[in-house]
């Protein structure tokens, strides 16, 4: 009788030793560790030839999307070209711009362009104007939501969508042309 536990008592750890090896950790636990610095992301990017998918389907003729290209990037480069940048990262999406005085050293404004996609769309990015005044010395900044925030981002929507049109032109200009080979007969 006692040979008979034994034997079930192995047989039962073995089925739920198989029951259990069948089982594996969710894909979202067990998935690749993404790197939280944006900058060591795109590093790792560019050496490993990774860029931003523009047309999904053929996975053979993958087009990328780089800085260069983007029209909306060189948009809002273009737009806020007069005021030098603090940070410029295109892996991250995100243009600062340093702090900007005109005549009164005493007021300046510091301008952020989040980029929330690449497709030029008015909910695609988002800008934020920063005025700093300082008083003997004693400084306060605050965010400005006046008209100055609708034209800047009104004038990178409108550069973009001018540099897509060139750059679809250009594009149309330099493409092959499509040959079909009938029957000759």
């Amino acid at each position: 009788m006692k040979y008979f536990k034994f034997t079930n008592f192995i047989l039962a750890i073995l089925c739920i030793s198989v029951l259990l090896s069948g089982c594996s950790l969710p894909k979202v636990l067990t998935g690749p560790v993404i790197e939280p610095n944006a900058q060591k992301r795109a590093q790792q990017n560019v050496r490993d030839g990774r860029g931003i998918q523009l047309f999904k389907g053929d996975k053979k003729a993958n087009k990328f999307l780089f800085a260069s290209s983007n029209p909306l990037w060189r948009a809002a480069l273009d737009t806020v070209s007069f005021i030098s940048l603090t940070n410029a990262d295109y892996s991250g999406g995100i243009i600062i711009t340093d702090w900007y005085s005109e005549d009164n050293s005493n007021e300046a404004i510091k301008i952020t362009i989040r980029f929330l996609s690449n497709e030029i769309r008015a909910d695609g990015i988002l800008v934020s104007v920063y005025k700093r005044t300082c008083i003997n010395n004693n400084c306060s900044t605050k965010e400005i939501k006046n008209n100055l925030v609708f034209e800047i981002k009104d004038k990178i929507l409108r550069k973009a969508a001018n540099y897509k049109r060139q750059d679809e032109k250009v594009y149309k200009k330099n493409r092959p042309a499509i040959v079909y080979k009938g029957d000759r007969n």
